[in-house]
Parts: C-alpha cells; sequence; structure tokens
C-alpha cells in the first residue's frame, strides 16, 4: 500500500467490473478496427493480379479440320505457285515470238530491198544495151568501102579452115530476127549467135557476153582475124558480142529493130577483142 493510502483525497477510485469490461471491449473493437484498415492499406498498396483465361483444349475433330484446312492451305499455295510460273513461261514465250517476228520482218525487207536493187540494176543494164543497140541501128551504114579505119585490119578479107566455118555460119544468119535470149535457128540474141558459131567447130563457149569477152586471147583491134570475137564494154562485163569476118566486117544479132546485121567496124568501134581459135 502507498504511504498516502490512509489519506482519503489520495485513494484512487475502485473501478467497477463493467466499467473495465466496456473499456476493454472498446479497446478490442478499436484494434480490431485498426487491423482490418491496415490489412485493407496493405491490400490496396499490392500490384494488381493478372487474372489467367486458359484456352480450351482442341479437341480430336477440331485438329484434324485444322490440319485440312492447312493442307488446302499448301495446295492453294502450290497451285498459285504453278500458276504463276505458267504465266511466266507465257509471256517468256510470247516476248521471244515477238522479237523472231521482228527480226524476220527485217531480214524480209533487207531481201526485198535487195532485190529491188538487183532488178533495177538488171533493168538499168538491159536500157543500156538497148540504148546502145539502138544507137548502132540508127547510125548512117558508110559500106565497106569505107570498113577500114585506123583500129581495124588491114589484111585479107578472107578466112581458111575453122575460122571459114564460123564466118560462113554467121554470114548465113544475116537477116533473121532478134530476140533476147534465143540460140537459133530462126532468132537469136549477140551471145546466142556467137555461141551457135562456135558450137559448128566444136568450141564450146559460155552463154553471156560478158563471159565470151573473157573467153580466149585478148587481141589489138589492129591484129583482128576472121573469126575473132568482138565486144563492146569492158572485158568480163561486155554487154554485146559479134564476130569479125575480115574486109573491116562483122556480123552481130544487134536488136529487135534490125535483127542479125552485117557492118562495117566503123558502124559502131568494138571496145576489144578475143581470139579462141
Amino acid at each position: 500500500m502507498s504511504h498516502t493510502a490512509h489519506i482519503r483525497s489520495h485513494r484512487k477510485p475502485r473501478r467497477s467490473a463493467s466499467t473495465i469490461a466496456m473499456r476493454a471491449g472498446v479497446a478490442g473493437g478499436v484494434l480490431s478496427t485498426l487491423a482490418v484498415a491496415g490489412a485493407s492499406g496493405s491490400a490496396n498498396a499490392a500490384e494488381p493480379v493478372t487474372q489467367t483465361l486458359e484456352l480450351p483444349t482442341l479437341t480430336a475433330d477440331l485438329a484434324a479440320q485444322v490440319a485440312q484446312s492447312a493442307d488446302v492451305t499448301q495446295q492453294a499455295a502450290a497451285s498459285y505457285q504453278l500458276q504463276a510460273e505458267r504465266d511466266a513461261a507465257a509471256a517468256k514465250a510470247a516476248k521471244q515470238a515477238k522479237t523472231d517476228l521482228a527480226e524476220a520482218k527485217k531480214k524480209a525487207a533487207e531481201a526485198k530491198k535487195k532485190a529491188e536493187e538487183a532488178a533495177r540494176k538488171e533493168a538499168a543494164e538491159r536500157a543500156s544495151r538497148t540504148a546502145e543497140r539502138t544507137t548502132l541501128s540508127a547510125s548512117p551504114d558508110t559500106g565497106s568501102s569505107t570498113g577500114t579505119s585506123s583500129n581495124s585490119s588491114t589484111g585479107t578479107s578472107t578466112a581458111t579452115g575453122s575460122a571459114a566455118a564460123v564466118v560462113s555460119f554467121v554470114q548465113a544468119q544475116v537477116g533473121k530476127a532478134y530476140v533476147s535470149g534465143a540460140t537459133g535457128p530462126s532468132a537469136y540474141d549477140c551471145s546466142g549467135l556467137v555461141q551457135a558459131a562456135f558450137k559448128q567447130v566444136g568450141i564450146s563457149l559460155p552463154r553471156v557476153s560478158q563471159a565470151q569477152s573473157t573467153a580466149g586471147t585478148q587481141v589489138g583491134l589492129d591484129n583482128l582475124q576472121p573469126g575473132d570475137i568482138l565486144y563492146w564494154g569492158g572485158a568480163g562485163s561486155a554487154y554485146h558480142v559479134g564476130v569479125y569476118v575480115g574486109g573491116g566486117m562483122f556480123v552481130g544479132a544487134q536488136n529487135s529493130s534490125t535483127g542479125v546485121v552485117e557492118k562495117p567496124l566503123s558502124y559502131d568501134p568494138p571496145s576489144g577483142a578475143v581470139r579462141v581459135l
């Protein structure tokens, strides 16, 4: 006991059991409230919890459908790829065909151009030969008395042997018609007459005048002999030929207007001569 307990004013009042019980209950309630509040605060301060949903498990039928769908998709992709390859091949073939067609057209145009140029050249040569022969036909015939010139032979006009046969043949054709490409017996062109004449003595000459102008040995026009082949134009490019028959005369198939004629060298002096006999 306190040393002041015997003094009435210093004694603590006694508490009743009910008061103590009530205070204990209040305290317990407060503590319970604080505990609940603390727990609530701790829960609010924690990180949010993410809810996880589980996907439904695929059944066997659904798995089969998925596999079938994958197969269909793969087949479609393969089909698209094959179609793309075919389209690419078709495009490449079309492009190549277009290139080939263009090249063929180009070559055809070039061939046509060459053919036209060749035709024009041939036509020009024919026109030139026709003009030359027309000039020969239009020139006055001065006769055999004026047939000699500084370039003609001054020897005898009498031929012998094979030359005589050639001369006799061509003179026998005088008066026959001139037809381009003809080789006798009723008509001749210039080279056809010369070829036929030398065939009589077993000599085979080329068919055209260009080749006949180089068929033998070149001789000077001042040293001609009967049976020599005369040519007009260049050796190898002659446009007309005839046969020298002696006495300053020659026989030739001139043109369609005159036919086969015998003329003096002065009628139209030749460019050169070849000897094959």
